[in-house]
């Protein structure tokens, strides 16, 4: 079967660049969003140009411009957006509801993977304000694509490792501790860290596959789900140093956001429900769901020992 051409929507970002690479090296013709909002954003430029060393082909393309949109689309068989959800750098979630509207009117894509890369918005309507936000918006995109009867895969690729794992899940740094470590409660609820190479790998594989149609994919590596106090434990085997462990009971945790702006209040509630409730593996993949390690036992994903040892 011939591989689909993807176009990726927010290239440039932490996950879109890592997306790019991965559709290349998987032998989709790749096309690149590149939209005229970039302005003199050198950085942004640059990073275009490398994707299109590397193989890709840039189109231009504005969401201020709906029918640019629209011959975009019409150029590919699968869009994967991955515009910004997180509100410390930009929340652009609501303007893929003008993606949509494109695709609808290109009336050509076989599958579309809107920007999502986290907890499964549809367990998540119980979320702390103002952190829901980023959970309702999610699902007023996904009530949009349905009801367009666009087909789709979402992507719930669970902690980043880049965020959740070299600082063993402390706020405010990405590096490893020193000398002492928070555990939120016990420290023994279960998360699943992914390296975001490997986020981008499942992810293009799952585009041309049947079995992911209409459903979510869930990415839960069995050897990468894991409690805080793991983590804690292979860094400290890895540094050979232990750690003195700082216990965060819930309340504790619930008061410190507080005094916190709305961007970091936001990132703080989604941390209490991984941390705190185990929101990535406190249910079953049902029926509307798979696990990608199992659809892909071939890809060869990162253990967290690994990703850790670049610290060492």
């Amino acid at each position: 079967m011939a591989k689909s051409k993807v176009l990726v929507v927010g290239a440039t970002g932490y996950i879109g660049k890592r997306i790019v690479k991965a559709s290349i090296d998987q032998g989709h013709i790749t096309y690149v969003l590149q939209r005229p909002e970039t302005g003199l954003d050198i950085d942004k430029l640059q990073l275009l140009l490398s994707f299109k060393k590397q193989g890709a082909r840039l189109v231009e393309g504005s969401f201020s411009d709906q029918q640019s949109l629209v011959e975009a689309v019409k150029k590919v068989d699968v869009v994967i957006c991955t515009m910004s959800g997180v509100h410390f750098k930009s929340h652009n979630i609501l303007m893929q509801l003008k993606l949509v509207d494109a695709i609808k009117e290109a009336g050509n894509v076989k599958r579309f993977l809107p920007s999502e890369f986290g907890m499964d918005p549809a367990r998540m309507e119980h979320a702390l304000a103002p952190g829901r936000e980023t959970f309702d918006q999610k699902m007023i995109v996904r009530r949009a694509i349905e009801d367009a009867k666009i087909p789709f895969t979402y992507v719930s690729a669970s902690c980043f490792a880049g965020y959740f794992v070299g600082n063993l899940s402390q706020l405010e740094t990405l590096t490893p501790p020193k000398d002492k470590v928070c555990l939120y409660g016990d420290g023994n609820v279960k998360a699943v860290y992914m390296d975001e190479d490997d986020i981008a790998t499942y992810t293009v594989k799952a585009i041309d596959d049947p079995r992911a149609l209409n459903k979510t994919l869930y990415l839960r590596p069995p050897e990468n789900i894991l409690s805080q106090r793991q983590l804690v434990e292979i860094w400290e085997k890895l540094s050979g140093k232990k750690l003195e462990k700082i216990i965060i009971s819930g309340e504790d945790f619930l008061a410190s956001m507080k005094d916190k702006d709305y961007a970091a209040k936001a990132g703080m509630g989604h941390f209490y429900h991984i941390c705190y409730e185990g929101s990535l593996t406190n249910f079953e993949i049902g029926e509307d769901g798979e696990e990608a390690s199992s659809l892909y036992p071939e890809v060869k994903y990162t253990r967290m020992d690994e990703y850790l040892n670049i610290f060492v």
